[in-house]
């Protein structure tokens, strides 16, 4: 037997044959997810913390946009500690309007937080700052050219189209990898971290 007894059998993807639209296709993987155990899960998030910290590090990075896990996303909070040990800081993504691109916020661990109006974590004391020239984006499902399938809203989208472009870093499980097309105006991440390690996508041709 050469499959790994701790996938969860839910994590397989839907057969070739038979593509998924894209909300399907999230609908799957979000259970999917949802069906991994919590050791796996914690083992997993261990080793893609660790990829994460071995990339800033190689990327000198000075200053980083992280996320607020959600809807079972991995959870980097172990590495987070690391990097502001290490002296990089950390901004946290904000929803200020629906269709607006994110902002960002200064974050510094065990500060008081609350939810701001989509449900997502961010400072009480909300320090609004310059978007940090490098971002961690959480994956719902990513394909092998590096684009990201997400929930739907377009708030890392209409991030990314602005100039200069920050260097992007998806963050899933391998299992999440998915086909799904994407059009000629989407951009690509710059690579994807897993449990597995980091991975820079094919060229799309």
């Amino acid at each position: 037997m050469t499959s790994d007894p701790r996938i969860p059998r839910a994590m397989a993807q839907p057969p070739a044959a038979t593509p998924l639209s894209k909300a399907d296709l999230r609908k799957h993987l979000l259970s999917a997810r949802r069906a991994l155990d919590a050791a796996t899960r914690a083992a997993w998030d261990v080793a893609i913390g660790q990829h994460v910290l071995a990339w800033t590090e190689m990327a000198a990075v000075s200053a980083l946009g992280v996320y607020w896990p959600l809807r079972d996303e991995p959870d980097l909070q172990a590495a987070y500690g690391e990097l502001a040990r290490r002296g990089v800081r950390l901004l946290l993504p904000v929803v200020v309007e629906k269709h607006a691109p994110l902002a960002f916020a200064d974050w510094h661990i065990g500060e008081p937080m609350v939810k701001d109006g989509m449900g997502v974590a961010v400072p009480a004391d909300l320090r609004l700052a310059a978007r940090p020239p490098a971002l961690l984006v959480p994956c719902l499902g990513y394909n092998r050219h590096g684009y990201r399938l997400g929930y739907g809203g377009g708030f890392y989208d209409r991030t990314l189209e602005a100039l200069p472009r920050p260097r992007t870093v998806g963050v899933a499980y391998a299992c999440q990898q998915a086909p799904f097309g994407d059009d000629p105006h989407d951009i690509a991440l710059d690579c994807i971290v897993t449990e597995q390690g980091t991975t820079t996508p094919d060229a799309r041709t």
